[in-house]
């Protein structure tokens, strides 16, 4: 709670060109003081690419800890950030391909990943969106932060569902226009009963709900790609995944929405989280079944 009042709540109310100096301060002490993180970040950087240079890794972590840094300071804006501030740092490029979806009458899902502003798309979508946006998001252990932030999230009209109360939003809001969103890269909480795939080099669980509640309740799926345009602001576009998901073929749904996040990476890396230990789960070395061993999970 003091923690809140003294620190986050006053710093939300800062503009964020006065953050960003706050910012700097923070990428030297957790980049060269600290050293946050570190090893896992360079052991996951070398992996993914194993063709760039010791020069060329450590670039791409230092732009990666000013980015981490930035997003901090923008997270905590969040908290205060009015109406008109955060559709001009966050537009949707592209809306009308979801109210193509809209218009038909049917719900979509928004497959993302952790990188660039997610938080900061997810807060804007219901500002310039036809369907009710809906986050699926793990509850903080500490009750009074989690609540805060459950009240800053959904302050513009997000919907906000713990991550395991998924499945019975997906079953009790069928004859709503939903968008939920869901991030695809996080890391299972088993090694078993999950989709595996090639990802960044390596084998890769990945959850398989994105492709189970699409092809379950037949909602399309889209990937919601987030552009840094410049610091401190975004552009979200939407791709189509698959239109008529019941009718795709098992894992291809998570296959393409992989190879896209996976595209995106490749291509700006420093924006990914790559604090996170995305490979702590080895794939087993039983021998693969009929279907390649990949497996639906039945996490969301």
């Amino acid at each position: 709670m003091l923690t809140y009042y003294l620190f986050i709540k006053p710093l939300s109310l800062l503009p964020l060109r006065v953050s960003y100096l706050l910012s700097d301060l923070l990428y030297f002490v957790l980049y060269y003081v600290l050293r946050y993180r570190r090893k896992v970040v360079f052991t996951n950087l070398r992996n993914s690419f194993p063709e760039k240079s010791a020069e060329e890794i450590e670039a791409i972590a230092r732009k990666f800890y000013q980015h981490f840094c930035d997003l901090s300071m923008e997270a905590i804006h969040n908290f205060s950030i009015s109406k008109e501030e955060l559709v001009a740092r966050c537009r949707l490029r592209n809306p009308e391909l979801l109210e193509q979806f809209y218009r038909q009458g049917k719900s979509i899902i928004i497959a993302s990943g952790h990188y660039n502003n997610w938080e900061m798309a997810a807060l804007a979508f219901d500002l310039q969106a036809s369907h009710q946006g809906v986050g699926i998001y793990k509850p903080l252990r500490n009750a009074f932060l989690d609540g805060k932030l459950r009240q800053s999230r959904a302050k513009y009209g997000l919907e906000l569902v713990p991550k395991d109360k998924t499945k019975a939003f997906f079953l009790e809001n069928s004859h709503r226009l939903t968008a939920p969103m869901l991030a695809t890269d996080q890391s299972p909480s088993k090694s078993i009963n999950v989709y595996w795939a090639r990802f960044l080099n390596q084998d890769t669980a990945v959850l398989f709900g994105t492709e189970k509640y699409a092809r379950e309740f037949n909602y399309p799926v889209v990937y919601g790609h987030i552009y840094k345009m410049r610091r401190g602001y975004y552009e979200m576009v939407f791709e189509i995944v698959e239109d008529k998901p019941s009718e795709a073929p098992h894992g291809a749904i998570t296959e393409k929405h992989t190879k896209v996040l996976e595209k995106d990476i490749q291509e700006a890396p420093q924006y990914w989280l790559w604090t996170h230990k995305r490979w702590k789960r080895k794939r087993p070395l039983e021998p693969a079944t009929a279907s390649g061993g990949q497996q639906p999970t039945t996490e969301p």
